[in-house]
């Protein structure tokens, strides 16, 4: 999609603060709701979690169609990847904020949930206004602001899932393997957080809507592949979603790097690994309960 130059040139000041309070409403919207989810325990935090997604995505649809009306007033398209890294922004502090204690430490943990879902938003604002394409400075902007939402929902999914963060040497959950229904939970979380990132990213870089998927389900299966292992050796705390980021880094980097033709033989490789690392695990998960 491409804006004409004059467009976001001729917006006038109220216009561009309008936008900002577009963009500060619907984080306070979502704060509202993360705070409140505070409150809920799993399962019911899941539930709260799908709608706050839903919720974020409407809301980011509007706020961004409100930010790039061009000078003539015609309303431009929003791609639906667009959507994707505020929703998740949201959805990640939702899960990681049941880290926080209850008290003082609550009030600063949702001031960085608002300011990172307003930053997300502004991102893709720039994004969409962007006629020449994405720049050095901007792609590396995009890939910081992922990392981070997905090391955040990575430590968000493994929060709502009860021993989902592993304790080596303690004698509750945390310090046994995962029962295979929590272990599921856990490593469908990360790869649904995995799919909606890597299809983002993809779409940054691919053309057509089956490439972006099929990239955006290969992110998914290495990091639902990756979360069963590291909790299978019992990776400590925040070092497991930590790994879990660093693998999706090495991930989009091979994507980056990668041809979008899927036939070459790399990606051949690529799915027969996924196949039999994913096997492996799953092996080693069931064995180990028996």
């Amino acid at each position: 999609m491409t804006t004409s130059a004059a467009g976001p040139a001729s917006r006038t000041i109220p216009a561009m603060q309008d936008d900002r309070a577009g963009r500060r409403d619907l984080a306070l919207a979502a704060v509202t709701i993360v705070g409140l989810s505070r409150l809920i325990e799993p399962p019911g935090v899941w539930f709260v979690a799908a709608f706050l997604l839903g919720a974020v995505i409407l809301g980011s649809l509007q706020v961004l169609h409100d930010e790039t009306v061009d000078a003539a007033d015609h309303a431009l398209g929003i791609p639906i990847e667009s959507l994707i890294l505020p929703a998740v922004a949201a959805v990640a502090c939702l899960g990681a904020i049941r880290l926080v204690p209850f008290g003082l430490a609550l009030v600063p943990a949702l001031m960085i949930t608002g300011f990172l879902i307003e930053r997300c938003l502004a991102l893709e604002a720039r994004i969409l206004s962007s006629p020449g394409g994405l720049d050095a400075d901007l792609r590396t902007t995009v890939l910081v602001t992922t990392l981070i939402v997905a090391f955040l929902a990575f430590v968000g999914v493994a929060a709502t899932v009860p021993g989902g963060l592993a304790q080596p040497g303690t004698s509750g959950i945390a310090g046994q393997p995962l029962p295979r229904r929590d272990l599921l939970v856990l490593a469908t979380g990360d790869a649904i957080v995995a799919f909606l990132l890597g299809y983002r990213a993809a779409a940054l870089r691919v053309t057509t809507l089956r490439d972006a998927l099929w990239s955006a389900a290969t992110y998914g299966i290495a990091i639902a592949i990756a979360a069963a292992a590291l909790r299978f050796v019992q990776i400590p705390r925040l070092m497991g979603p930590a790994l879990l980021t660093l693998t999706f880094y090495l991930w989009d980097a091979f994507h980056a790097a990668g041809p979008s033709r899927r036939r070459d033989v790399r990606w051949i490789w690529q799915t027969a690994l996924l196949a039999v690392l994913g096997v492996a695990v799953i092996a080693l998960n069931l064995l180990i309960r028996d």
